[in-house]
């Protein structure tokens, strides 16, 4: 199992993001590879889909495949991220909450737009954070995330932002949600502190789900930007259903209160403990 370095661990804290390199072995990121095409071939329930079909200016992602995909299973428990985001976030247990599958074709023209990924989710608590694996070679200007460095401290919870707008949103529930507007970050560029990470196959970004965070749309013309995000909560992680957070896993699926500690192992396994 991969260990954090002292520096690694003091970026994640500081900053909100520490970038990974060689975070997991490679034969995770061909067997990820042949999860993506067979995706995109043939779209789930959970798929968000911005031009179906197509091998150019497409944005998609698709969500929750683990509880009957083998090799996203596989990967969440033996793959070590579990231990890497307990390292981050000094936690004793760390609990599953989801995969999240993000591609981006070539000539794509939408952007990741800036967000923090808390108020999408049921949750809140400091110790919730992402593993963003990249599964393909990727530059800032292909895509690659950025960051607003040390937003994570700040304790805004801004309003989530809709992915790919267009009329039947699969995810338009996000629009019922609270919160203050995430700034134009994209038009303020010189007035915050933006650092981005270039990334090579199975390098992968820990950062906490406070962050504000976004990358660009795909200007390569050839080459195709894959990454798999996993989700994962710490001990301080408490249940907090709200309007505009992710329904897949609602009110109506878990044994949990309002402010418990999210202690059901059928939707949020056990992955990791000290």
């Amino acid at each position: 199992m991969r260990l954090l370095t002292e520096q690694e661990h003091a970026d994640f804290g500081n900053n909100g993001v520490a970038f990974l390199p060689k975070a997991v072995e490679l034969e995770w990121v061909d067997r990820l590879l042949q999860l993506v095409d067979a995706t995109l071939a043939n779209p789930g329930e959970w798929a968000n889909d911005g031009n179906p079909g197509a091998e150019q200016d497409r944005m998609f992602t698709q969500r929750y495949m683990w509880q009957h995909n083998n090799t996203i299973r596989d990967y969440i428990f033996n793959s070590g991220c579990a231990n890497l985001a307990g390292q981050a976030m000094d936690c004793n247990t760390v609990r599953f909450y989801f995969d999240h599958l993000l591609v981006k074709e070539p000539e794509t023209s939408a952007a990741t737009p800036w967000h923090q990924d808390i108020p999408y989710w049921p949750f809140k608590g400091s110790q919730v954070c992402s593993i963003w694996l990249a599964l393909t070679e990727t530059t800032v200007e292909e895509s690659a995330m950025e960051f607003v460095r040390g937003s994570h401290l700040d304790g805004n919870y801004y309003r989530p932002e809709v992915f790919n707008a267009r009329e039947n949103h699969p995810s338009a529930w996000q629009e019922e949600a609270k919160g203050i507007p995430v700034p134009d970050i994209e038009a303020q560029r010189n007035q915050f502190d933006i650092i981005g990470y270039d990334v090579k196959p199975g390098d992968a970004l820990i950062f906490s789900a406070w962050t504000l965070h976004g990358a660009p749309g795909n200007a390569s013309s050839t080459k195709r930007r894959a990454a798999l995000s996993t989700r994962w909560l710490g001990d301080d992680a408490t249940w907090f259903p709200h309007e505009g957070s992710d329904p897949i896993v609602g009110e109506q699926h878990v044994s949990l209160s309002p402010g418990d500690y999210p202690a059901d192992d059928a939707v949020f396994p056990i992955a990791w403990a000290r």
